[in-house]
């Protein structure tokens, strides 16, 4: 996995930060949260908090002694342990899209197939950039509703090896994921002592948490699974249009889950997290890759560290149709700050297209080339007397070129990055080998991706198991 010890990109004042502060607080003291299951407004209540109906008026000093108790890093096991990560700190987690109904490949959009999700987490297991297939990285619409989450939990444990997302859709779902998580790592035990799977939470912004998510929260957090506690805010719908006005709103809404997380089972580990950007004004669409979510991505990053904890946000976000330069220069408009901010957790890293509706297996390539040059370019320098090559210079003298020193020589594999995507031929070569665009390079390196796949070896009774699991549970739920 990827440690990025580069200097963080802060923008916010302490003078901004204290006005922050008295905004989330307003908004915990005098309007309260909304928290749509009766189990949690019991805690919140034995707690020694003010609950009206489903709502919860925060005290401020309450709801950082909770997050307090939550670890500012911890460790998540892969069934690979090559691929285990750190969440927090320095490191940086990278997950695939997440939640698309429909797939892009070439010219042909369609609904999602539990196929696509089955390329897409072969696409996951064989770039070593990616560290996690992540969760629903394709609806696979001809899987049956109710019991597709087995399908896509136990593909994303089969045929990958890194670390996986639960399902969050249910409480049931929830408890399913766990159940095939202790299939594959041996038991409860040991998947509450160190985490295997991360789950997403959405918030119903505004200042709502809506019954399901709470459902699943409580499952993955008595398991000791990290959740990922995210208000779902785009400014001007979900939240005012000026971005302090979001990130107060934001803060209030993330800490107020991550206080629930606490009282759940305390020292459970959790992920403060973001998802933030804006509307068109005249049209009402969601936009991605805008200034305004940079802004607030940075802003995120500086918060979240104010309060001792890991951070989700960002990813190649964008609102392009097709994998062309606006779907470029939009995810490079979230992904340069995701880096900058020193984000931990990384969601829709590749593949996210049409705000999100679609994964594009093109797209999903072009992201990894992104990722990749990022992670080199996010690589401290590294100054001693042997990198200034002062003997190249006596070799070469005044005047001279440096391709065939010595100092090139011994280093010429390996000095530069080398872009797997990017083409660098000129003219007369490029166009006699087909004048092929960014996208049609990307369409031919899937096919060679999923062509050389090699599926991460599993020991037969555990498939055994997890595939009667399956079986057993598809059965029960009438599917």
């Amino acid at each position: 996995m990827f440690v990025n010890s580069m200097p963080r990109y802060e923008i916010l004042s302490e003078e901004s930060m204290q006005v922050l502060d008295v905004g989330w607080q307003r908004i915990m003291t005098e309007l309260g949260i909304e928290f749509m299951k009766p189990e949690a407004l019991a805690l919140f209540k034995e707690a020694g908090q003010r609950v009206e109906e489903n709502k919860v008026f925060l005290d401020p000093e309450f709801v950082l002694a909770q997050v307090a108790k939550a670890p500012r890093e911890f460790d998540m096991q892969a069934r690979n342990h090559a691929h285990d990560v750190h969440i927090g700190g320095n490191h940086m987690v990278f997950s695939a899209n997440y939640g698309s109904p429909f797939v892009r490949r070439g010219d042909r959009r369609s609904d999602g197939t539990l196929a696509d999700f089955q390329n897409f987490a072969r696409l996951s297991q064989s770039f070593a950039a990616m560290d996690s297939v992540g969760g629903v990285v394709v609806e696979p619409n001809d899987a049956p509703l109710d019991s597709r989450h087995l399908d896509m939990v136990y593909n994303a444990l089969t045929l990958t090896d890194k670390i996986f997302m639960g399902n969050v859709v249910s409480a049931r779902n929830a408890i399913d994921t766990l159940a095939m998580a202790e299939i594959v790592f041996g038991s409860r035990a040991a998947i509450e002592e160190t985490p295997v799977c991360i789950s997403l939470v959405n918030c119903n912004s505004p200042l709502r948490w809506d019954d399901r998510m709470l459902d699943a929260q409580f499952e993955y957090t008595k398991a000791n699974q990290p959740v990922i506690m995210t208000p779902f805010l785009l400014m001007g719908a979900m939240s005012p249009v000026t971005i302090p006005a979001a990130l107060a709103q934001q803060i209030a809404e993330a800490l107020s889950g991550i206080a629930l997380s606490q009282l759940i089972r305390p020292g459970a580990p959790v992920v403060f997290g973001s998802f933030l950007s804006n509307i068109d004004m005249q049209s009402g669409s969601p936009q991605f890759g805008t200034p305004e979510s940079a802004i607030g991505l940075l802003c995120t990053g500086q918060i979240a560290r104010r309060f001792g904890l890991p951070f989700r946000t960002g990813g190649g976000l964008n609102s392009s149709q097709t994998p062309d330069a606006q779907a470029a220069y939009e995810s490079l408009m979230t992904m340069l700050p995701t880096f900058l901010a020193g984000t931990n957790v990384v969601m829709h890293t590749a593949g996210w297209l049409e705000g999100g509706l679609v994964a594009s297996y093109e797209k999903f390539v072009i992201d990894v080339q992104v990722l990749e040059s990022l992670q080199r370019e996010f690589t401290p320098l590294e100054i001693t007397p042997e990198s200034l090559a002062f003997g190249a210079h006596e070799e070469v003298g005044h005047g001279g070129h440096f391709l065939g020193a010595a100092h090139t020589m011994e280093r010429f594999r390996e000095c530069f990055y080398r872009p797997f995507l990017s083409s660098s031929d000129n003219f007369e070569r490029w166009t006699r080998l087909g004048a092929r665009d960014t996208a049609t390079r990307a369409g031919e390196i899937v096919d060679k991706t999923l062509q050389e796949y090699v599926e991460p070896p599993m020991a037969d009774a555990i498939r055994a198991e997890l595939a009667e699991y399956v079986t057993r549970r598809r059965a029960e739920l009438g599917d």
